[in-house]
């Protein structure tokens, strides 16, 4: 039943953390990563969190198979374009973990996105965030501090979503 929910690599790493040392809290530092850009194979191009430090940041994991997804993406995309356009300094990086490279191509034909798109089909990033489920969102400050964990998505949440960020940035801009 889970291996429907959550691909293989996923789930080995959900089940091996099952009881973490120290669990993600609100105010914590985000786990680094460095993953390859969807799309940027043939250059290797990669993507560091630390790289968008200074900028608050919604990192969003998600899979091909993730129903939530499909409506989380475009909404996630439209609320970045909107803040960016009012000069605000925001990001969203989608983090994807399907294991197959193609499913997170086909989705991402069907339901484009402006926002960098990043893979991890190890596993160790969903691991070291500890997900419990797809999507599952991380709004950071811009010092790479948890400031909201959100799991799952329905079509209201995007308004919470915002209204974290626009403070955030409130508080970025003081």
């Amino acid at each position: 039943m889970f291996a429907r929910i959550f691909p293989v690599p996923v789930l080995l790493s959900l089940v091996m953390n099952a009881v973490p040392a120290q669990a993600l809290e609100l105010g914590a530092p985000a786990p680094a990563f460095e993953l390859p850009v969807l799309g940027a194979e043939e250059s290797a191009a990669s993507l560091t969190l630390e790289s968008l430090r200074g900028k608050v940041l919604y990192v969003d994991f998600w899979a091909s198979w993730c129903a939530p997804c499909r409506f989380s993406m475009p909404l996630l995309d439209a609320l970045r374009k909107e803040l960016q356009s009012e000069g605000a300094a925001f990001e969203v990086v989608a983090v994807n973990v399907d294991e197959r490279i193609e499913d997170a191509r086909s989705f991402l034909q069907q339901i484009p996105v402006s926002y960098l798109v990043v893979r991890d089909a190890s596993g160790a990033t969903p691991s070291a965030y500890e997900l419990q489920g797809m999507p599952t969102g991380f709004l950071l400050d811009a010092q790479g501090q948890i400031r909201l964990i959100h799991p799952g998505f329905k079509r209201d949440d995007i308004d919470l979503i915002e209204a974290e960020a626009r403070q955030l940035l409130r508080e970025n801009s003081r």
